[in-house]
């Protein structure tokens, strides 16, 4: 915390009453951005609701609201009995557009508190894809454990990060370089644990429009102009020109089209590897996908200018070296779009709307990624690993792959066993096991993932017995 002294009244378990920014925390501002633009997320309101987690044994609870940076925050912050001194923020992925904040736990929350770390979790001020206020947010709570815990506490010897989805991108982005030089709540986080996480923040939207727009055209419903503004009343047309029944659970293609945009989307999320088509035929996440399609390119007003561009892309659903004659066909017929050069610039005084993930981090981080992941794919895993190397970091990064079909469908035992050989690698030094991420016949390999998997999914094959 930076100047006054804060003068929260703290009381364990129960809810504390934001009274006004007059209270709010010296390092968290609620003052507009220094940037002359207004976007849409800068118009929203949004209504902090209080937490109703319960305390459990041997742990305080402590719970209520804070002032975040675009207005109030509710919180969560747990501390155990034997509390070892480092405090683990979690932070939570993408929740919506609606204008309720909530927090909730970690999935491992009782593996944390057995083992004496304390935990933190911020609803953050802003839903919609807001991860600059998730990093700043997230930090000045981190930096308040001290005041909303009564001053009970000695302050954190160390500080962890984990995150899931969205909340991937801010833990990754939250020891990157360009965040440390430009965020207002600074927090030096000694490792990061980014689970499913976008972990290129460009790739993620340029996926996508990718997939909308090449579904569209598959289905002879091409865009003539972007966005293309009646997606949505043509979606159920797209939807059947490309499968044979989109009504229940479990999509199944159609032998036409259809496989060409499986293939399409084989190749745009990271190449051939075990369980793709399992995620690739999951309703929710198609759904999920086709529900952005026609969008402006603007990330439902995190920016102001147009995100996406396919300019140079080459869609492709067979593997040779080159392009068939319909390939080409296709791709001369499919509409380009310019991305705005400008339209996550770098601001002054503050991080960028979407903040970056370059690559550049001085701290041990591991990740874990299921490889079926249709809505954040498994190619977000290659795109950092190569953002690492070309920064010299490549040993800085430990990287996992998990055999199951769904968005961060992880067990408990994969993701307490990745917080310990992360806690264990901070401590000792000693650089945990890995998947190699890159190379195409190890990623295609049948049996690719089992090292790191925990439990066999339905419907995914399992892994041979160990020797």
């Amino acid at each position: 915390m930076t100047g006054t002294k804060s003068r929260w009244s703290v009381r364990p378990v129960h809810a504390l009453t934001l009274l006004g920014c007059g209270l709010a925390l010296a390092s968290c501002s609620t003052t507009p951005t220094p940037a002359a633009e207004t976007r849409a997320q800068d118009t929203r309101t949004f209504k902090a609701v209080e937490p109703t987690l319960a305390s459990v044994p041997g742990a305080t609870l402590y719970k209520g609201q804070y002032a975040g940076l675009q207005g109030p925050a509710s919180y969560l912050i747990e501390v155990p009995d034997n509390w070892n001194g480092t405090l683990v923020m979690y932070a939570h992925g993408y929740a919506g557009t609606g204008e309720n904040l909530t927090v909730g736990p970690p999935s491992i929350r009782q593996s944390l508190l057995s083992q004496g770390y304390a935990w933190a979790a911020s609803s953050y001020s802003a839903n919609y894809y807001d991860v600059r206020a998730g990093v700043e947010d997230t930090n000045a709570l981190a930096l308040a454990f001290g005041s909303l815990t009564g001053g009970k506490y000695a302050a954190p010897s160390k500080y962890l990060i984990m995150g899931v989805s969205m909340g991937g991108h801010i833990a990754g982005a939250a020891v990157e370089k360009e965040t440390l030089d430009n965020e207002r709540n600074k927090v030096n986080y000694a490792a990061a644990l980014p689970l499913c996480g976008v972990m290129d923040e460009e790739y993620e939207f340029q996926w996508l429009g990718d997939y909308t727009l090449a579904a569209a055209q598959l289905a002879g419903l091409g865009a003539q102009s972007y966005p293309q503004s009646d997606y949505q009343a043509i979606l159920p047309d797209i939807k059947a020109a490309l499968f044979t029944d989109t009504s229940g659970p479990i999509w199944q293609e159609n032998a036409g089209q259809g496989t060409k945009l499986r293939e399409i989307a084989r190749n745009l999320t990271g190449g051939n590897r075990p369980v793709f088509e399992q995620g690739f035929r999951l309703a929710a996440y198609q759904n999920a996908v086709f529900s952005t399609g026609g969008s402006d390119g603007t990330v439902n007003g995190i920016l102001n200018k147009n995100y996406y561009g396919n300019v140079g892309v080459m869609y492709r659903w067979t593997t040779g070296a080159t392009p068939t004659p319909a390939e080409v066909a296709f791709n001369n017929a499919i509409l380009r779009v310019k991305a705005d050069p400008n339209a996550n610039a770098a601001r002054p005084g503050g991080l960028r709307w979407i903040p970056r993930i370059n690559g550049e981090f001085s701290v041990p981080v591991l990740t874990m990624h299921t490889l079926g992941d249709f809505y954040v794919p498994f190619a977000h895993q290659q795109k950092y690993r190569l953002a690492a190397l070309a920064n010299g970091n490549g040993d800085r990064l430990v990287q996992r792959a998990i055999r199951a079909a769904g968005h961060c469908e992880f067990t408990g035992p994969e993701i307490v066993e990745a917080f310990n050989d992360l806690v264990t690698w901070q401590k000792t030094g000693v650089k945990p096991a890995g998947d190699d991420v890159l190379t195409p016949a190890t990623v295609a390999d049948p049996n690719y993932g089992c090292r790191f998997t925990r439990g066999v999914r339905t419907g995914v094959a399992a892994c041979p017995p160990t020797p």
